[in-house]
Parts: structure tokens; sequence; C-alpha cells
């Protein structure tokens, strides 16, 4: 039976406890939870609900007790560029990643289902020579490696998310392929060149959904060992005559586009023809839930559902009785599809969440890219 939980991106002007109340509001049964660098280059759908800077066994032994209290489960996650970019962030959040799977450590890591979600990130340096995909999935080997050997000690999974990260470069630019882990194949990859269990991927459908790619087909080809969570967020494709579905639209002089009369992109993120949305909330989608939803139950998937709230007419509006709305819609959407029917309805039963268990971990240092030997940049 799968669980219902909200990445609390969502909730970035709230604090934990907030959030929290939230995600009892919506009846959902656990959060994923953003631990954004505060010193980071993202501006957009970021939060930091943890300190991670001052995180001991008694912060974790807090956190396990409020959870539990709450009757609410728990990941946690940053999403950022970790092979390539300014060299200085790289390295940064390479070190906040190790920072992450220490503190999932201490909150029981593994056993009790606490993942890290986060990005690869792209090297352009690399990625505009011949063969610059083949040299990223390199690079990847070179700094993940010692990453995941540590997480594997630590008892704990690293978890990528499909993101291709358009918006992440100037739209002067012709790519929008800004993060490693953005298609199937390179995923597939990854696991051969790291060939440890523990690390696998969160799968996000939107993504492909305006890449004109089916993600049933997508989870058809999955190691499904590999998949921990599913993020519920959609896309509205819109066609465009002009510049096409395939490529990115392209800036060009605001003159030129003028007199042809012809949309050109403005900002970075304006390069693709799509508008983000929640399963059940608003305009609708360009994707089948129920289909998706049933093959991934025929392939075994008993993870969570994860909604993570960028939705034009919920988290876009900045008014928090949208973003509440939009959240409560996409959980009344797949409950038919992920909970049993009782006389209440499609409901999950609270007493099967199972409590965080207190693993009552020792402190251990907070490492670096350094000290595992990784040269980081």
């Amino acid at each position: 039976m799968n669980q219902i939980w909200i990445m609390t991106s969502a909730f970035d002007q709230l604090d934990l406890d907030q959030t929290i109340e939230k995600a009892q509001e919506a009846g959902v049964q656990g959060l994923d939870v953003c631990v954004f660098r505060k010193d980071g280059t993202r501006d957009d759908f970021v939060a930091t609900h943890m300190d991670y800077e001052h995180f001991t066994p008694d912060t974790a032994k807090a956190i396990l007790d409020k959870f539990n209290a709450a009757h609410l489960r728990l990941s946690i996650g940053a999403f950022e560029n970790l092979i390539g970019g300014d060299p200085v962030h790289r390295v940064k959040n390479q070190n906040h990643l190790l920072k992450l799977i220490r503190m999932a450590h201490l909150l029981g890591g593994d056993e009790n289902d606490v993942k890290v979600g986060t990005f690869v990130g792209y090297n352009h340096e690399l990625g505009n020579q011949e063969n610059g995909f083949e040299k990223n999935l390199e690079e990847y080997q070179r700094i993940f490696t010692p990453i995941i050997k540590y997480a594997e000690d630590l008892g704990v999974s690293v978890l990528y998310e499909n993101c291709p990260m358009e918006g992440w470069r100037s739209s002067g630019y012709g790519t929008t392929f800004n993060n490693l882990t953005g298609v199937l194949a390179a995923r597939k990859i990854m696991y051969e060149l790291i060939p440890s269990p523990n690390h696998g991927e969160i799968y996000d459908p939107s993504h492909d959904i305006w890449q004109n790619t089916d993600p049933v087909s997508v989870i058809e080809h999955t190691d499904m060992s590999r998949l921990k969570r599913i993020h519920v967020k959609s896309t509205r494709n819109l066609p465009d005559p002009f510049w096409g579905n395939m490529y990115p639209m392209q800036r060009v002089k605001p003159e030129w586009a003028a007199k042809a009369g012809i949309p050109y992109s403005t900002n970075e993120w304006d390069r693709h023809h799509y508008e983000a949305t929640l399963p059940g909330f608003g305009l609708g989608d360009s994707m089948d839930w129920r289909k998706f939803v049933e093959v991934l139950h025929q392939k075994g998937f008993t993870g969570p559902f994860e909604i993570e709230n960028e939705a034009k007419l919920s988290k876009q509006t900045g008014k928090m009785g949208a973003i509440m709305q939009g959240i409560k819609a996409a959980v009344q959407n797949l409950a038919p599809m992920l909970y049993p029917l009782t006389e209440e309805g499609f409901v999950y039963p609270e007493a099967e969440v199972q409590p965080l268990k207190d693993l009552n971990r020792k402190d251990i240092p907070v490492v670096t890219m350094e000290e595992l030997g990784g040269s980081g940049k």
C-alpha cells in the first residue's frame, strides 16, 4: 500500500512545526524534508526545514519524536549541481550532501527509510566537448564514488531526481539539459559505474511528459530495486507552431521577434512549452495517472508518492490557500488509486503508519570531500 507524502519546498515560508501541521491538515503520511544550503545559488522552490549546521544525536531523537507524535514518516534532501557550475559552489554542494547523509544516518537511515534526495548536475565545460555526455558520466563516477561509499558505510541510500533543470543556464545557450539524471539511459549507466545498492532514484513523470517521453514506458524499463520514490507533479503540454516541441525556444533580439511576430525566450526558464500542474487541480494535464499508477503496481512499487507542488495555479500563486487546495486536490485524486476503500471512502489507515525507530545512533563527525579522498573540483 502506497503512502502519500509532501515535499516541503511547498512550505518554504513556514517552519518545520508549521509544515507538519499542514501535512496533517492535508491527510498525508509523510514529508520529504528539504534541507537546502542557506548560502546556495538557487532561489526557486527551495526550503531549509532542518538545521544542518548543528545536527546532533539529540536533534535526531527530537525530530523522530516529533514525527512519531504526528504519525508521519520522513526523508531529507537538497537538489543542486554537484559535478558542474561554479567550482566553489560545486564543492560546497558536495560537502552539503555529505552532511545530509550523516543526518540521515543519525535519523536511522535505511532502517527507517530515511533517504537523501539529490541532483547530480552537469558540467558544461566537459559537455561542450566531443563525447561530452560520456565525460560527464566519468565525472559523475569520479565525484560520486566516495560519496556513495560513505553513504553505504552509514546504511543510507542516496536518491537521484530526474529533472533536467532546463532553466539552470542562460537562455542564450542552445541546450537545456543541465542535470545528468534527466534521462533513464544515464541512470542505467550510473548504476553500472558505481555498483552499490545504496543509490537509486526519485522518479518525476512531469519531466518526461514535456520531453514527449511516456512515463509508463520509462517505468517498464526501470530497475525497480532502484526506484524508491515517485514525485507527484504533472505537466500540461502547450503546442507551439513557431519553435516546435522538440528543442528549446531560443533567445533572439526582441526587435526581431516583434517584427516576425513570434514568441522568444525572455528568461532562463522560458524555454519549453508546458505548464506545471498538479493532478486533480485546475486545468488538467497531459498524463494518464491511472495507467501510470497501474504499471507501478504491476511492477511491485510500494514506496511513497510525494506531492511536489510547483503548479502554476497552486504554489506559483504564492497564496497558502491555493497551495493547500492544490495539495488536497492531489491527495483526493490519488486516493482511489492508492488507498483502500473503507466506510469513510478511500482512506489510508493511520495505524499502518509505522513509527520511526529510535536507534540511538552515536555521534559521528562531519566529513568533507577532501577527507574522503575526493578532490571535489
